[in-house]
């Protein structure tokens, strides 16, 4: 009977509804798109309140929970006099917060970094350096220094880790929703998107730029995903750390140059450039073409302003980690460049290799970094020493211990690690300057003040939400695919809030020894096993897509786990990220950590740790060889005892379980049965809060910056490029002629010494050097005589320097001499150089050129 109606279709029309908070609530909307929230307990409360549950379910994120609420709740929010108060509280604060930004001075610095770890609702970080650069940024926030970070913002970000029955790991990539996301477009005055426009062959990528705001601090980030890209250049900035080696390079050319020119489209000239490691170095490339082509300095003019204003800092510990790319690619991608800065393909490729000439040698990236930068610094002590022999090779002039090259530990931003139970505890001691972020550290020895009662009642609250969060997650079974339901069963039932509870989370990579452990299982199950004083294990980490043998780590771990004797004793839990990290740091009774020496650049997963008066248990390696203190945690020794690798596991498994067993297990459960707990541990574990955490802040590292690098340069920048940037021209017509007449100095004399002495006050040794200077002037040149001892590897170490004196100038003709006494007897390795001497040099390694005499 309907067969001769006419049924229309359906017109499906899309229709966008977005969010219109009532006006009571209009500083949600404010808050949200500030991820100072993040970082403030209050603000996280706020959003927790609107709705708890979409709060757990979002991960979260204040946006999601904004878009999803209904307009019923937001009608019983705008009416609700309590949460009015708190919203009003929790604003007065932030505008009070963000009214400082006003303040902010020179130096102002641009820093460029591939990742940043700020929170869970922004995926544009893998690991350790994004969680470092996001911290640094909150840090920066809460010190009111005046910084502007660049970055790239990725549709699918890292990967989220799944797990599957048998253990492998399987790496999802999400996109994400950048409605979702606290990154908002900056726009022209005319409402356009503003964009930036890098060359690539034959073509231009177009970037458009967003903006995150982190606190008082703006983080710019660039996306290529959209149409005005061909295909293959939308996905530069689909994946952190993705695609092949090719794409990297385009991603790393969009972060230096892009970066600069974003800079540039907002209206920034930072007087500093901080590159975050390597991948940002074209940075400086680009500052080089504006200096010639825009304030029509030469190279080498540019050269001296660009270095005088950059700093790199390094967090690779092996010279395998450093970004190079083959000739030929840079050929593809630069061609172009030596013409724009009118030097010859030869000095191109002169700035990222150190022989120019040979083809095979790979464009380093770290090489380029180093060359366009004043200073280099590694993020440890030790680390630092690490790097000099890194770089060793681009001074063949010096030892590496006489490189400019130094270090700033990493810390950890406080009032994003510590718990929020701590930091009410703390208020109440650390004094009123803590909270202004300028403070003297000594300050955390108030934790001494604090009864034991309440230092060991939030520890126990701690690991209680950590055992809580653990059943949570294995609750899921999508989460926990790599148990069975009876053995998700059996480790709920087995996993207690009262067993000592030992941590052990982060990239699994072969040299972190995430199986070191599992040496002796017998051992182990003796120990987890043990009736009077049990240890129970906590793993978490991911690892690369592309390592292979760090995925086979997880799954060996997990096949241990799955044992009837280690069930519920030893956990894997999954899908690691800054959420489970924070519960991890703050809840596990020991930190663990057990990398190859001196394979550790720092780690900071330790220093989270020791906010929350954790222990750290590690070997003497990056953060730990500057932080260990006794009865503050427990450590392998610095140096290997054995050059076989095999025989130092067994060795350092073997200290493991010995410390374990005869310090850690029995100090822990060394309970006065009257106060319920273990004096000495609580002891430790204030130790650990005024003695290592107080060095282990990002305030302290970032004060450490501006001392050591930004205040400083800032300053020799200026004078720099201060009159029409005479000083810049006047260093540079000084190198130049230096270099010219370097290979015309002529050795007139030069005594040798004999082959022992007898040395004394009154009989020094004496040398002398007689040079032909030829057109250079006595006042450029310093010569010196070096005492060195050779150790067991056959390496040179200095022990005495002394530069001669000139004493005599006639007709070109310098003399110099000196007297020595060395401090001790012994054999030495001895020899002269001379080098070039300028007083306006920020270092000897700004111009390397030395001749051995």
């Amino acid at each position: 009977m309907m067969n001769n109606i006419e049924m229309a279709a359906p017109a499906w029309k899309s229709v966008m509804v977005t969010r219109h908070l009532p006006e009571e609530l209009s500083g949600l909307e404010t808050l949200c798109k500030n991820l100072w929230w993040c970082w403030n307990d209050n603000a996280k409360a706020l959003f927790r309140t609107v709705d708890y549950e979409l709060w757990h379910k979002s991960g979260h994120n204040p946006m999601v929970i904004l878009d999803k609420v209904s307009l019923k709740r937001y009608k019983e929010l705008a009416k609700d006099k309590e949460f009015l108060a708190n919203l009003k509280e929790v604003m007065d604060d932030f505008n009070a917060y963000m009214a400082e930004k006003a303040k902010r001075t020179e130096p102002s610095v641009g820093y460029f970094c591939m990742e940043y770890g700020l929170d869970t609702s922004l995926m544009i970080y893998s690991g350790g350096l994004g969680i470092l650069a996001g911290d640094y940024l909150k840090e920066t926030s809460d010190m009111n220094v005046n910084l502007v970070a660049v970055g790239l913002l990725y549709r699918y970000g890292y990967f989220t880790q799944r797990l599957t029955p048998q253990g492998n790991q399987v790496a999802e990539y999400k996109p994400q929703d950048f409605l979702k996301i606290p990154a908002e477009p900056v726009l022209d005055e005319n409402g356009a998107w503003k964009t930036v426009s890098v060359q690539m062959p034959g073509r231009s990528l177009y970037a458009r730029i967003w903006k995150v705001a982190v606190g008082r601090t703006d983080l710019y980030l660039l996306d290529a995903d959209y149409e005005d890209n061909i295909p293959e250049d939308r996905q530069v900035t689909h994946q952190l750390y993705g695609g092949d080696w090719e794409n990297r390079l385009k991603q790393e050319i969009l972060l230096g140059i892009g970066g600069v020119r974003a800079l540039r489209a907002l209206g920034l000239h930072p007087t500093i450039y901080h590159y975050n490691e390597g991948h940002a170095a074209f940075a400086g490339l680009e500052r080089l073409r504006e200096c010639i082509q825009e304030e029509h300095l030469s190279f080498n003019e540019s050269m001296e302003i660009v270095r005088a204003s950059g700093l790199y800092t390094t967090h690779t510990p092996v010279p395998a980690g450093h970004d190079a790319f083959a000739e030929d690619m840079i050929g593809r991608y630069f061609g172009h460049y030596p013409g724009r800065l009118g030097i010859d393909w030869r000095t191109m490729m002169g700035l990222g290799r150190n022989n120019p000439d040979d083809r095979n040698e790979k464009f380093s990236m770290s090489h380029i970094a180093a060359n366009l930068s004043q200073n280099v610094n590694g993020v440890s002590m030790l680390h630092g020493k690490v790097s000099q022999d890194i770089f060793a090779d681009m001074y063949p002039g010096y030892l590496p211990e006489e490189l400019y090259i130094s270090y700033v530990t990493n810390g950890v931003h406080y009032p994003t690690w510590a718990s929020k139970y701590w930091k009410e505890l703390h208020a109440k001691v650390f004094g009123p300057e803590f909270q202004t972020h300028h403070y003297d550290k000594k300050c955390f020895e108030g934790i001494y003040d604090v009864p034991d009662a309440d230092i060991w009642d939030v520890r126990k609250t701690l690991k209680k939400e950590l055992v809580r969060t653990i059943r949570e997650r294995l609750s899921d079974p999508q989460m926990s695919a790599h148990y069975t339901p009876r053995q998700v069963v059996t480790i709920k039932e087995r996993l207690r809030e009262d067993v000592l509870t030992i941590g052990f989370a982060r990239r699994f990579a072969t040299y972190k020894r995430a199986t070191l452990l599992f040496s002796d299982l017998d051992r182990l199950d003796a120990i987890v096993n043990d009736p009077e004083r049990p240890v129970q294990f906590i793993f978490a980490g991911k690892a690369h897509p592309a390592d292979g043998m760090g995925q086979d780590l997880i799954k060996q771990i997990i096949e241990i786990s799955k044992q009837d004797r280690f069930l519920g004793r030893i956990i894997f839990v999954p899908g690691y990220d800054i959420t489970l990290a924070k519960r991890l740091v703050q809840g596990v009774d020991v930190w663990l950590n057990n990398p190859t020496r001196p394979l550790e650049a720092s780690g900071t997963s330790g220093e989270k740790a020791a906010m929350n008066g954790v222990m750290h248990f590690s070997v003497l390696d990056g953060w730990w060889v500057e932080g260990y203190k006794e009865g503050a945690g427990w450590a392998l020794p610095l140096e290997s005892t054995y050059d076989d690798n095999n025989y130092q596991n067994e060795l350092d498994a073997a200290t493991i379980y010995a410390t374990i067993e005869s310090e850690i297990a029995t100090t822990y459960y060394d309970v006065d049965k009257k106060s319920g707990l273990s004096p000495v541990w609580v002891g430790y574990i204030k130790n650990t809060i005024a003695q290592v955490a107080c060095n282990f802040t990002t305030n302290r590292m970032l004060t450490d910056y501006c001392e050591q690098y930004y205040e400083p340069q800032y300053k020799r920048a200026q004078e720099l490029s201060a009159d029409n940037s005479r000083v810049a021209r006047e260093i540079a017509a000084w190198k130049q002629m230096m270099l010219v007449e370097w290979n015309n100095i002529k050795i007139v004399s030069c005594s040798q010494p004999d082959a022992s002495y007898v040395l004394s006050q009154n009989d020094m040794l004496k040398t002398e050097v007689v040079l032909d200077l030829g057109r250079l002037k006595p006042g450029d040149i310093g010569v010196e005589i070096l005492f060195t001892s050779q150790d067991i590897k056959g390496e040179l170490h200095i022990q005495e320097v002394e530069e001669l004196e000139m004493v005599k100038y006639e007709n070109g003709i310098a003399t110099y001499v000196t007297e020595v006494l060395p401090e001790h007897t012994g054999m030495y390795q001895v020899a002269k150089r001379i080098f070039p001497k300028n007083p306006r040099l920020p270092h000897r390694q700004d111009f390397p050129l030395v001749k051995w005499l």
